[in-house]
């Protein structure tokens, strides 16, 4: 079609009149629709408002000039009284004001426009504009701002995502869309993907944590506070939750099944690998805000007739499963600490040396229903990475790091930003 502009914006054209070539205005444009699937998706049909009311569509390829002023259709265009397909993507319906993850800037975006560019007589979606400038162009203004900078000797900004950035989230691409790919998303730092998470509508968190492996997700929901965790939790897929609980550390993934119901709970700790969920039954048995509801039962074990480099060897074993593996503790053989080094001494250490002789024995620990306050002393008066958590009989139950006291000690402000950003949609 040789009547297209080389590059549009949705916005300019929308409302435009639309006529036919042999005379008469048939209606205004009202939508177009497009087709999911290639990497910059095609024009199909246009919907339009008829004068005599209803809607109704005609083919792309009827079309014979396409510009902000008018739209013209050949004669060989037929009006259908209809929708569009069920498969077809709308852009006024499904993207317009809807919300982009933009994965760059870890931030949920608003799509403001959509620029759309002419190709050998094809009309191919390009971008997404997600700035000012689009928002802009919808009020009409943007020829006055332009105006307004270039006497500043300024130029308008401009941010657009190419539309080969984005991604469906839904089938249809209705609600939201996912820049970057899989692979790019699993990338991101766990602390920028929960904040993602955080800012999602509730009903598209399963399509976001279904684009991640299962470890990725596992460290971005452990980012969540707990009660923003439980509630991506509950929308998912009993299988796909309890694989994501497995790769979590064990006390994250008690913190957020006491967020579940108790039903809710049983059901995915059952689902769980028996080793794993006994970690996690065992954390759950203690109150929140104590030493054993704050600690981690994974911990590096030793015992005091391994020498320093089988002890090493025992940390490659270990270090792909643990949160914290700052400190060897070596235990009898009733689970009692007899003392406790840092992996500095233990790789200063001759590959021959018993660790009974490296050890420090001036283990410092906290009784297993001990307060946040007691453990966070501790911490920081021996300037410790982790303290050591024993029952009543005096056998190591597990360590609190120091960045689970300093969570819990996190003004409520910072602490409650993702769940209130959660309440955003």
């Amino acid at each position: 079609m040789s009547g297209a502009v080389n590059a549009v914006y949705v916005s300019s054209v929308l409302g435009t009149r639309v006529a036919a070539e042999s005379g008469g205005v048939l209606g205004r444009l009202r939508d177009l629709a497009v087709t999911s699937g290639d990497t910059y998706p095609p024009v199909t049909h246009l919907l339009i408002d008829g004068r005599g009311g209803g809607h109704r569509r005609v083919p792309w390829s009827s079309v014979t000039l396409f510009r902000p002023e008018i739209i013209l259709v050949g004669s060989g265009g037929t009006l259908v009284r209809d929708d569009a397909d069920q498969d077809d993507l709308l852009l006024r319906r499904d993207l317009l004001d809807k919300q982009i993850v933009d994965v760059d800037g870890a931030r949920v975006v608003r799509v403001n426009d959509l620029r759309l560019e002419s190709t050998r007589g094809a009309l191919h979606l390009r971008a997404a504009d997600v700035g000012l400038s689009g928002m802009l162009r919808r009020l009409g203004f943007l020829g006055f701002a332009e105006h307004l900078l270039r006497l500043c000797g300024r130029a308008a900004p401009r941010t657009e995502i190419g539309w080969e950035y984005v991604q469906p989230l839904e089938r249809r691409l209705h609600r939201l869309a996912l820049t970057m790919t899989r692979d790019r998303l699993s990338e991101m730092h766990p602390a920028d993907l929960a904040e993602i998470i955080a800012q999602l509508p509730h009903r598209t968190i399963p399509a976001v944590i279904g684009a991640l492996d299962v470890e990725a997700a596992g460290e971005a929901i452990g980012e969540l506070e707990p009660e923003m965790g439980g509630m991506v939790l509950s929308q998912l897929g009993a299988e796909h939750a309890s694989d994501i609980l497995e790769e979590m550390e064990p006390d994250e993934a008690a913190d957020l099944l006491a967020e579940v119901d108790e039903g809710r709970a049983n059901e995915l700790l059952g689902l769980m690998d028996a080793e794993e969920a006994d970690k996690v039954r065992e954390l759950l048995e203690h109150e929140g805000d104590s030493a054993g509801g704050l600690m981690n039962n994974e911990y590096l074990a030793l015992t005091p007739d391994m020498t320093a480099e089988q002890a090493l060897r025992q940390v490659r074993a270990s270090a792909g499963d643990m949160e914290s593996i700052a400190y060897g503790y070596i235990l009898d053989a009733d689970g009692h600490p007899l003392g406790v080094l840092s992996l500095r001494e233990l790789l200063l250490a001759a590959p021959t040396t018993p660790v009974s002789e490296v050890m420090s024995t001036g283990l410092k620990t906290v009784d297993i229903g001990a307060e946040p306050e007691d453990i966070y002393e501790i911490i920081v008066k021996y300037r410790l990475a982790a303290v050591p958590v024993l029952d009543a009989e005096g056998r190591m139950e597990g360590i609190v790091t120091a960045d689970d006291v300093m969570q819990h000690f996190l003004p409520l402000t910072l602490r409650l930003r993702q769940f209130r950003a959660s309440r955003r949609f």
